[in-house]
């Protein structure tokens, strides 16, 4: 019986070497999946647009391919970035994003579309600076709770000191107006501070409050009201209030169960408003059908578990900040792409909400890519903790064995 090979030195050092990433399957296919079914929607709804603005029928799909170029590039970035330079960091990155919110109403630099002013204008490409914010604020809001988190869970100081500054980032966000992105940094900031503990009863009362102002804010914007009533009732305007959410509604009711087919949709051609912005879950349900429109709603439910699911196993490695970040990046993943669904199913009145990662746009699709690029870093940080403990404990077995 011949005797067994050694194994080279090459081969027991690479055993030993653990891998640099640690890339989570299930987050890297839901992604990904997200991000083709996406630009594919965005191709077939943008061609005759393409043709009519420039001539050109690739014109936004290609510029599309471009912002995803880029997202991968500065998730790439993002990627590279240890977890304590974020935490450490936190509260200067918050006041860039209100300053970038200061500068944008500023006239002359900022972009005006549609009647509001979001945008910068930076190398050709436009950029949404309330997507920047969101993306800072679930940093900074993540490391306060670290921070302070005794403070968070028995002081009403502890919640309203934080509530501040988002309360400023929000009043300028309504000056742009931008009243849907508003509502999500709120949302990200009070969803953060009750994950931390903060106490149901303050809590409760935090949220009537910001609910009164919300419903205050509704009654005395004329165009804000408007939105509420029509989205209500529709079909009592349907050619003017009421007409994107009619002709949302027709692209669903034409999809059936199937779809009528990639390409082959009819409310895109001029009738839905957005069709490759906002809309573009209306244009998923008519040419895939509810089987299309069941599976974008089953990759976003999986995308906030398994952000859920990374966030309690930092918290369970100690990584409070990493668990934070999580937990606010699922918050923000989850209700945008609820409000843009519900938007467009007219469950929720009509609001410019992209939808993650799948919408056309060169600032939500970088921004949206550099903050999944984060949850894979977290997601890699818990990973070398966790075998790091597990080598430390075999080490010191063998130690005690051996010893």
């Amino acid at each position: 019986m011949s005797e067994p090979r050694p194994e080279s030195v090459a081969t027991r050092s690479s055993r030993r070497r653990p891998p640099r990433f640690y890339f989570d399957p299930v987050l890297l296919t839901v992604s990904v999946s997200l991000l083709l079914m996406g630009y594919v929607m965005v191709a077939s709804a943008s061609l005759h647009l393409g043709i009519k603005m420039t001539g050109d029928g690739l014109y936004y799909p290609l510029r599309q391919l471009i912002h995803i170029g880029l997202g991968l590039f500065f998730g790439g970035i993002v990627l590279m970035v240890p977890m304590r330079v974020w935490e450490q960091n936190g509260p200067k990155l918050f006041i860039a994003g209100l300053l970038l919110l200061v500068i944008v109403l500023i006239p002359g630099l900022g972009v005006k579309v549609n009647g509001s002013v979001r945008w910068l204008s930076l190398g050709g490409m436009r950029i949404q600076v309330s997507e920047v914010v969101k993306f800072f604020s679930v940093i900074y809001m993540a490391g306060y709770v670290t921070r302070f988190h005794e403070s968070v869970q028995h002081s009403a100081y502890g919640l309203l000191k934080p509530l501040a500054l988002f309360s400023v980032a929000s009043i300028l966000l309504l000056m742009e107006p931008d009243f849907g992105s508003a509502v999500v940094i709120l949302m990200i900031a009070m969803g953060i501070m009750f994950l931390a503990g903060a106490r149901l009863l303050q809590f409760i009362v935090l949220l009537s409050v910001i609910g009164v102002l919300a419903m205050l804010l509704v009654y005395f914007s004329p165009y804000r009201l408007i939105r509420v009533t029509s989205f209500m009732d529709p079909w009592a305007d349907p050619l003017n209030s009421g007409f994107q959410l009619v002709q949302a509604l027709i692209s669903f009711g034409r999809g059936e169960w199937l779809g009528v087919g990639l390409g082959s949709g009819i409310q895109k051609l001029f009738y839905l408003p957005e069709a490759h912005t906002d809309f573009l879950f209306s244009v998923i349900g008519e040419e895939l059908g509810l089987l299309g429109v069941v599976t974008v709603i089953g990759l976003f439910s999986l995308l906030a578990w398994r952000t859920f699911t990374i966030g309690v196993a930092a918290e369970q490695a100690d990584l409070r900040f990493s668990a934070f970040v999580a937990y606010g990046l699922g918050i923000w993943f989850g209700f945008q792409a609820f409000v843009n669904m519900g938007v467009n199913m007219g469950i929720l009145p009509t609001k410019g909400l992209t939808l993650p990662l799948m919408s056309y746009g060169g600032g939500s699709m970088i921004i949206m890519c550099c903050a999944v690029a984060l949850l894979f870093r977290v997601q890699n940080e818990v990973a070398k903790h966790n075998a790091g403990n597990v080598g430390a404990k075999h080490g010191g077995a063998r130690h005690h064995r051996y010893g």
